[in-house]
């Protein structure tokens, strides 16, 4: 785990609202979301399944289902402008070219009836000012730069011919054909097994360290976030529940959520046959989201304010943020009692004691 890089944002998402209107009613999928990406940088966004993480991406890639899906607030400040307000055919020109996708289900990325050869030189017809002989020279350059035996041949197949690992292997050589400056992994080890996982993970960071470009990785794997990214963001129920560098937040948990995801993962040093420890509740729905905090229905900390009011973001370091109201409170009782000069490191230390 090592510290984030240092440099400008090359994308900031600030105070991000995402709605769907339902047969029931509107849902906020995405409340009030804000992070950074620089240059280089790799980004993991982690949670449980319907946290908003694919949500958050597809609202940067402007690729909500519509009419239902829309952009209720904030902004998305990608190399000095703003992915909200862009007209939709400058939106066009950077999905793809400048911001990458790789999508969850590499299956259902691709369109089973055409060819990888005419998938992949579609990108770069549609991005590129070059002919269909050059477009096809650059398809099978790709494809052997991602590690797929035999490019040329593989050119003419189709996405039921090739294996899970090839297919999400072509999907990444979609995404990364015009050399973006940012890519968006959603999920890209679904479905895939333990070895096929390590080899796509090593293959974007090789990709990454070639072309210099950023990422933003969503999983569901602490351990991949732990192996790959330098920051991390930490959702629960639409909301940023913990943000920082992955140094700080896997050494000093300080969201109770954070802290039962990381005490959920396996220990080779624990007893053997013991069980694994979980997170006891349900996710809220959208439709009956609580009052107060969304965690506050599966806390060990819960009070009177948790249910009462939602807690805004705290710092708790340089790039290290929360939004809970122990971390609060603890804060508060350290001034009180004359460890002000200790300030932030104080109330680090007494969080993760309690972890």
């Amino acid at each position: 785990m090592s510290k984030p890089l240092m440099s400008e944002p090359l994308l900031t998402v600030s105070h991000l609202i995402t709605e769907f209107e339902t047969d029931e009613g509107r849902v906020r999928a995405v409340d009030d979301v804000s992070f950074t990406i620089a240059a280089g940088e790799t980004l993991g966004v982690v949670g449980e399944s319907g946290c908003g993480k694919s949500v958050t991406a597809q609202s940067i890639m402007r690729l909500l289902p519509q009419p239902m899906g829309q952009i209720a607030g904030g902004s998305i400040m990608f190399q000095g402008r703003d992915l909200v307000s862009l007209p939709l055919t400058e939106m066009q020109k950077i999905r793809g070219a400048r911001i990458g996708m790789v999508f969850q289900e590499p299956m259902t990325a691709l369109n089973p009836v055409h060819t990888i050869g005419r998938q992949l030189t579609e990108v770069l017809l549609l991005h590129k000012p070059i002919s269909k002989q050059q477009a096809l020279r650059e398809a099978v350059a790709m494809l052997d730069k991602v590690g797929i035996p035999a490019p040329d041949i593989r050119m003419g197949e189709y996405p039921h011919q090739l294996s899970g690992g090839m297919r999400q292997r072509v999907v990444i050589a979609m995404a990364l054909a015009c050399q973006p400056s940012l890519l968006i992994a959603d999920e890209p080890t679904t479905a895939l097994d333990v070895t096929i996982q390590a080899q796509i993970l090593e293959l974007i960071k090789e990709l990454q360290n070639d072309m210099g470009m950023a990422v933003m990785l969503i999983t569901h794997d602490l351990g991949v976030i732990a192996e790959t990214c330098s920051s991390v963001v930490v959702m629960y129920a639409g909301k940023v529940a913990e943000k920082g560098s992955v140094y700080d937040v896997f050494d000093h948990p300080t969201h109770p959520y954070t802290r039962g995801l990381l005490e959920s993962i396996p220990r080779l040093d624990s007893t053997p046959k013991s069980r694994l420890s979980i997170i006891p509740g349900m996710v809220p729905g959208l439709l009956d989201l609580p009052a107060g905090c969304r965690f506050e229905n599966r806390c060990s900390y819960r009070k009177d304010s948790c249910t009462r009011a939602v807690p805004s973001i705290e710092t708790v370091n340089d790039g290290h943020e929360v939004s809970c109201f122990e971390w609060r409170d603890l804060k508060e009782n350290a001034r009180v009692s004359g460890n002000a000069g200790a300030g932030g490191d104080s109330a680090t230390f007494k969080m993760s004691a309690v972890a």
